[in-house]
């Protein structure tokens, strides 16, 4: 092994280094501060938990993300936690066991086996948080505002947020009464994004005209608030539940234009990310410059049922690294340079730390000055004691 190896990371391990981690935690304090505000618990899940409660109604895609590991002790398959959400349905469900609405939120590291092509990273520092216990509107819609203002306290600008349901697709294909293999053709056609292979697959499984007319015009509904009044007359011989998810989405529109007039909203009603996992709303937040959503969540009721409580349940996560980069900073340099010794020196620098100043003394024989720690100031002897002073009058050395 050289020298090299023995620092060199595993692929998409990184590590956060100067300024970016005192950045982070400004705004992993500003977060959670937000989300006290609004009544949430912060609760600290595990970093490993068996796989029968860590993967419960996530589906396969986070079954491929989770490191696998054998717990010791009982012989039992344990997983790293790659998604925080299922051990907070856990939590609720078992260990709190409260009445009503739960508001929880959460911010720790979460391990998984692959890098995600765009956002790249194995190790994102996920920050969130999910309410339990209530099955309106006004739960999503809370989760909504909080989700943009979370991105607004990171410094995000300009937001566009994609909204969509997962009950449209859900009805639809449950009134064509589709084998298992036709759902899975008209599935896959429909995350493709392809019109022809759309039809194609619908001609192919549907034999109700009208039902085969109303899936294919899923896959065109998507565009501003005037698609949700295309819907309508798209979905006129649609079951009743269509039209009830058609009404959600108009009024979390109206929930989010009246607390955020200045994001621009997109609905798409065939998106169907996390298929197995939603049960209601779903939305993605999209900030230019990404690639990739910056904020993303929905309604997942189902979770809890594993745990013996099935519960109503909505909420969302962001990635605290990507949201750091959003208004990249230098670190301000505004600590006080302190010499090695001096009479009455220890007292002094006490003094100023206990009112929240950054005060860095120097070692004996230390060659390096207060630019490199970020001082601007530093403590000079004053009539018997000492007093803080501009460093363009002091040496760079100790």
């Amino acid at each position: 092994m050289t020298i090299a190896d023995r620092w060199l990371l595993p692929d998409g391990m990184d590590e956060v280094l100067p300024p970016q981690a005192s950045r982070m935690e400004e705004l992993r304090r500003a977060l959670l501060d937000l989300y006290h505000r609004w009544g949430y618990d912060q609760v600290m899940p595990p970093p490993v938990e068996f796989l029968d409660s860590l993967l419960t109604g996530t589906g396969t895609e986070l079954d491929l993300q989770t490191f696998k590991l054998t717990d010791q002790m009982t012989g039992r398959m344990m997983g790293v936690s790659a998604d925080v959400t299922p051990q907070v349905a856990r939590m609720d469900a078992h260990s709190l066991k409260r009445q009503g609405p739960v508001r929880l939120c959460y911010c720790t590291t979460v391990l998984r086996a692959k890098a995600d092509p765009h956002q790249g990273g194995r190790s994102p520092v996920q920050v969130g948080l999910e309410l339990f216990g209530h099955a309106g509107l006004e739960a999503d819609i809370e989760i909504l505002r909080l989700a943009l203002t979370s991105l607004q306290v990171a410094g995000a600008g300009e937001i566009h947020l994609a909204l969509g349901h997962i009950g449209i697709y859900r009805s639809l294909v449950e009134a064509a009464e589709l084998s298992a293999e036709q759902e899975k053709a008209v599935f896959e056609a429909l995350e493709l994004k392809s019109p022809g292979e759309l039809a194609a697959r619908v001609e192919e499984s549907v034999s109700d005209p009208a039902m085969a007319a109303m899936l294919c015009a899923l896959g065109e509904l998507h565009g501003g608030p005037e698609v949700l009044e295309q819907a309508r007359e798209a979905f006129a011989e649609a079951p009743q539940a269509v039209g009830a998810a058609l009404d959600q989405l108009r009024a979390l529109h109206a929930g989010v234009v009246a607390e955020h007039p200045d994001v621009a909203l997109y609905f798409d009603l065939a998106e169907l990310r996390g298929y197995q996992y939603h049960t209601g709303m779903m939305f993605a937040a999209h900030v230019p410059g990404y690639s990739q959503a910056l904020a993303k969540g929905g309604r997942y009721d189902d979770t809890g049922r594993a745990f013996g409580r099935a519960r109503p349940a909505t909420g969302f996560s962001l990635e605290l690294k990507l949201l750091a980069n959003l208004v990249p900073s230098e670190p301000p340099h505004d600590g006080i340079w302190a010499p090695a010794e001096g009479e009455g020196l220890a007292e002094a620098i006490t003094a100023l730390r206990e009112q929240g100043e950054r005060v860095v003394q120097a070692l004996p024989g230390q060659r390096t000055g207060p630019q490199e720690h970020r001082c601007r100031r530093h403590l000079v002897p004053a009539d018997g004691g000492w007093q803080v002073a501009p460093l363009a009058a002091a040496s760079d050395q100790a």
